[in-house]
């Protein structure tokens, strides 16, 4: 009996694969990836490799290969989650009155259409300064 633990060392580049493979299918976390793995592993889904073929590269299924494998799982699912993180959009005024091509500006205020509305002061906004957006990464 050979016993397989998380401190063996780096996984093979196709476990990786593998696990990438089954959370793409179905973005779910530890317990519900193992069916989804199982599943994938007995139909030969991942480049028709078997349980027996996946065992070769160290994805194993059994009670002992759980630990190695719930970590490589949990690895693989924290670098995904990673990669999805949402973009924060910040807004800036462009230098003084030249814009960059592609910037963004806003429109300039309506004409008054409906005599009877006055706008207020707290309706009222200044547009003068073009607005430009950018994508800045991270939470």
């Amino acid at each position: 009996m050979v016993i397989r633990t998380a401190a063996m060392g780096a996984p093979h580049p196709e476990a990786v694969e593998f696990v990438r493979f089954c959370y793409h299918r179905r973005r779910v976390g530890w317990p519900e990836l193992y069916d989804e793995m199982c599943a994938v592993a007995g139909r030969g889904l991942f480049r028709g490799f078997s349980a027996d073929d996946l065992g070769g590269i160290g994805v194993g299924f059994s009670l002992f290969d759980m630990p190695a494998l719930a970590n490589l799982a949990c690895r693989v699912v924290a670098e995904e989650v990673a990669l999805r993180r949402p973009m924060n959009v910040v807004i800036t005024a462009a230098a003084s009155g030249a814009t960059e091509p592609g910037s963004i500006t806003a429109a300039p205020a309506p004409s008054d259409e409906h005599p009877a509305t006055t706008p207020t002061p707290a309706d009222e906004r200044s547009f003068d300064v073009p607005i430009r957006l950018a994508l800045a990464a991270g939470a």
